[in-house]
């Protein structure tokens, strides 16, 4: 139960600073604030994955409480991006594109159907 308070106090934290970035850049003809977001989500969790995988207090809440916590409400790329580092440095090139072509592709596609589908709803 605890370990779930971590994320939750996290994703509160994270779903903040995403609103926040993404006010300040609200009204530009490019999504600066989403962009930002995501490229900074996945440098947070590339730098505290590769320095702290393994400590015992980042396992035990720090992993909770950041990476799945504040980077996953601040933006699920970030945890995309980690899965795809993590595959590739295995040696797992293959499953690594395999993830990274299908995600992409499978997400804009269900996200075209969800539009469509409101769409013919409204």
């Amino acid at each position: 139960m605890k370990t779930i308070l971590w994320v939750a106090a996290g994703g509160a934290c994270g779903a903040v600073l995403r609103y926040c970035v993404q006010a300040l850049t609200s009204g530009a003809e490019f999504p600066w604030g989403t962009l930002v977001v995501n490229i900074a989500g996945c440098l947070a969790i590339g730098l505290a994955i590769g320095a702290f995988a393994g400590v015992t207090w980042f396992e035990g809440v720090g992993r909770p409480f950041l990476v799945a916590g504040v980077l996953g409400g601040f933006t699920t790329f970030s945890a995309f991006s980690a899965d795809t580092v993590l595959l590739w440095e295995q040696g797992r090139v293959v499953p690594a594109v395999v993830y990274v072509l299908s995600s992409v592709a499978c997400c804009l596609l269900a996200a075209a159907l969800g539009y469509r589908i409101a769409g013919a709803v409204a």
